[in-house]
C-alpha cells in the first residue's frame, strides 16, 4: 500500500491556456504519470462537457504533457474547465474565447520578458505575476481575471537554461500558474531557452509559419490587432525563409480592413540604451519592415523586445512606431553605468527597473487606439507597488497637428554669426490633448533639401541615466550647427503630438550667413 501511494500520479504543471482562437482553445498540463488526457468543461462550473487528447513523453521518464483541443466554442464567451489524468482531477478554472474583428470588442494584454531565475532574488518572477500583474488587474478591473486580460506575450528568456528540464516547472510555471490557467500564453525564443525541445513540447503555438520552422515564428489575431512572434536568436535570425514568410503576412495584413494593429514580438534589441553589447543588426531588418508596412498601411505597429534587463520605450521618427522593451520580470537588473550604453534619438524612456507592460485596445472601428502603460515593481535599490511609469496612446486614424510657422530668420534675413537660431511659432492642434511632444528642423542649401547641414529631432523628453536630458528645453527653437559664411540657406520644421502624428512641414523660408570680415 505504501509503495502505491509513494507512485501515485500528480500533476506537475497545472494546466495553462495555448492558441485560443474565437471557436477553439489548446489546454496543456503535465503529470508524473498517466496517458489519460481529458479535459471536463463547460459554460457553467457544472461542466458537462468531456473532450480527449494526446499525452506525450517528455524528459525520457513516466512524466506525460498532455494537450488537449477545445472546439465548437462560441466566440467572446466565458467557459469553465478542469483537467483529468486517471484519478487526478484539476481545480476548475476559466477561460474566455477571444472576439472576432468585426465584434469591435476592446481587450487587455500584458507583455513581459526575462524571467529567467536569479538566485539573488529568486521569487522576482513570482512577485511579477501574482503582487504585479494580478494585483494590477484586480484593482484596475475588478472582476474575472479572463474578462480583464486576453493574452500574455513574451519575447524570450522564460528560463535560465532551456536544456534542464526542472526549470520549466519550477521558474516558469509555478510562478504563474494562476495566470496561465486563465490567460493564453504566447511566448518566442530567447536565446536562453537554446532551442530545447522542452520549449517546443510545452508549448503549442500557432502552426502559420514556415513549415520546416514550426513555431519559431507565427502570427495570432485577436480582435483587431494582429500579434507576430519572431526568432531572433543565433541560426535563425539571417534566415530568408523568415523574412519572406513576414513579408507576406505584413502583405496580407495590408489588405486585411479588419486589423488595425501589428504587434510584433522579438528577443533581442535593435539598439539598447543599457546594454550595448546586446544589440542585434537583424533586428533591425525587422524593425524597417514594421515601419515601411506601418507608413504605407497607416496601420500602427510596435516591436516588443527584451534581453536587456530594463524597460525602454522609443519610436520611429518618421512612422507610427513603437520600440519597447518590456523586461525585466525576473532576470537581474541591468543597472545604469553597469554596462556601455548609449542614449539613441529614438528612447524617451530607459528605466532600470523590473516591470511589465499593459496594452489597452480599443476596438472601436470608428476610432480605434492602443494605450502602453509601464506598470514598475521598483528595483533592488527603490520598490515600488505597480506604478505607472510611462505612458503612451497611439490612434490608428492621422490627427495632424496644424503645420508650425517659421518665424525667424526668415525673407533672406543675415544670421549675426556662422550659427542661427531657429525659432517657430507655437504648436497647434484641433484635437483638443494633444500637446507639443517633438520637432523635427533640417537646414539645406538647397531648397529641395538632399543636402542636409542640418537634421535635428527633438522629443519632448529624454530619460537617460535617470534624468531628463530634454528638460527645459524649447521644441519651437533651435540652434544650428556651425554653418558656411557668406551662404544661402532653408529651413523649415514640423511639430509631431504624443500621439506620433506629424504635422506638414511648415513653409520653407530662406536666410543667409554673414561674411567673415577679415582682420
Amino acid at each position: 500500500m505504501q509503495l502505491a501511494a509513494q507512485t501515485k500520479p500528480e500533476i506537475l504543471v497545472q494546466p495553462y491556456l495555448q492558441d485560443a482562437e474565437p471557436n477553439s482553445i489548446v489546454i496543456m498540463w503535465e503529470t508524473s504519470s498517466g496517458e489519460e488526457s481529458i479535459v471536463e468543461w463547460g459554460t457553467t462550473e457544472k461542466l458537462g462537457k468531456k473532450t480527449t487528447g494526446r499525452a506525450e513523453d517528455i524528459n525520457f521518464s513516466e512524466s506525460r504533457v498532455h494537450t488537449v483541443k477545445l472546439e465548437g466554442l462560441k466566440r467572446f464567451t466565458e467557459y469553465y474547465y478542469r483537467v483529468k489524468t486517471g484519478k487526478i482531477t484539476s481545480d476548475i478554472f476559466q477561460f474566455k474565447t477571444p472576439p472576432f474583428s468585426s465584434d469591435e470588442e476592446s481587450f487587455n494584454i500584458v507583455a513581459m520578458s526575462d524571467m529567467q531565475y536569479d538566485s539573488q532574488h529568486p521569487n522576482k518572477f513570482s512577485e511579477i505575476v501574482n503582487q504585479g500583474v494580478l494585483q494590477y488587474l484586480e484593482k484596475a478591473h475588478g472582476g474575472k481575471l479572463p474578462n480583464n486580460l486576453a493574452m500574455v506575450m513574451i519575447p524570450g528568456d522564460l528560463v535560465t537554461t532551456g536544456s534542464k528540464y526542472y526549470q520549466w516547472k519550477e521558474h516558469f510555471f509555478d510562478p504563474a500558474q494562476k495566470l496561465f490557467a486563465e490567460v493564453p500564453v504566447y511566448p518566442v525564443l530567447g536565446n536562453h531557452e537554446k532551442n530545447s525541445v522542452f520549449y517546443f513540447k510545452y508549448f503549442s503555438l500557432p502552426e502559420n509559419g514556415t513549415p520546416a520552422y514550426a513555431e519559431h515564428w507565427w502570427y495570432k489575431d485577436y480582435g483587431n490587432t494582429r500579434i507576430i512572434g519572431l526568432n531572433s536568436n543565433e541560426g535563425y535570425r539571417d534566415l530568408r525563409e523568415q523574412y519572406e514568410w513576414l513579408e507576406k503576412v505584413l502583405l496580407d495584413t495590408e489588405k486585411n480592413e479588419d486589423i488595425d494593429f501589428v504587434f510584433a514580438q522579438l528577443h533581442h534589441p535593435h539598439k539598447s540604451e543599457l546594454w550595448i553589447p546586446g544589440e542585434e543588426e537583424s533586428t533591425g531588418k525587422v524593425v524597417k519592415m514594421l515601419e515601411e508596412f506601418s507608413t504605407k498601411t497607416g496601420k500602427p505597429s510596435i516591436h516588443f523586445f527584451g534581453h536587456t534587463h530594463g524597460y525602454s520605450r522609443g519610436q520611429s521618427r518618421d512612422h507610427k512606431h513603437l520600440w519597447i522593451n518590456v523586461a525585466s520580470a525576473g532576470g537581474a537588473i541591468d543597472n545604469w553605468g553597469e554596462f556601455e550604453g548609449r542614449d539613441y534619438d529614438e528612447f524617451t524612456v530607459t528605466q532600470d527597473e523590473y516591470g511589465f507592460v499593459m496594452v489597452e485596445v480599443d476596438g472601436n472601428s470608428n476610432d480605434p487606439k492602443f494605450t502602453i502603460k509601464r506598470i514598475s515593481r521598483g528595483n533592488t535599490i527603490k520598490s515600488r507597488e505597480n506604478e505607472l511609469r510611462d505612458s503612451i496612446t497611439i490612434w490608428r486614424l492621422s490627427k495632424k497637428p496644424e503645420a508650425p510657422k517659421a518665424v525667424s530668420p526668415i525673407n533672406g534675413a543675415i544670421a549675426k554669426d556662422e550659427f542661427a537660431v531657429l525659432k517657430a511659432g507655437e504648436f497647434s492642434s484641433a484635437h483638443h490633448a494633444s500637446f507639443h511632444a517633438a520637432s523635427h528642423w533640417q537646414v539645406s542649401e538647397s531648397k529641395d533639401f538632399e543636402k542636409l547641414a542640418l537634421d535635428s529631432w527633438k522629443q519632448f523628453e529624454n530619460w537617460y541615466y535617470k534624468e531628463n536630458r530634454q528638460e527645459n528645453d524649447d521644441l519651437t527653437d533651435e540652434k544650428t550647427k556651425r554653418l558656411k559664411p557668406n551662404t544661402n540657406y532653408y529651413w523649415r520644421v514640423r511639430y509631431r503630438d504624443q500621439n506620433l502624428n506629424w504635422s506638414d512641414w511648415s513653409p520653407t523660408v530662406s536666410f543667409k550667413t554673414a561674411e567673415i570680415k577679415s582682420k
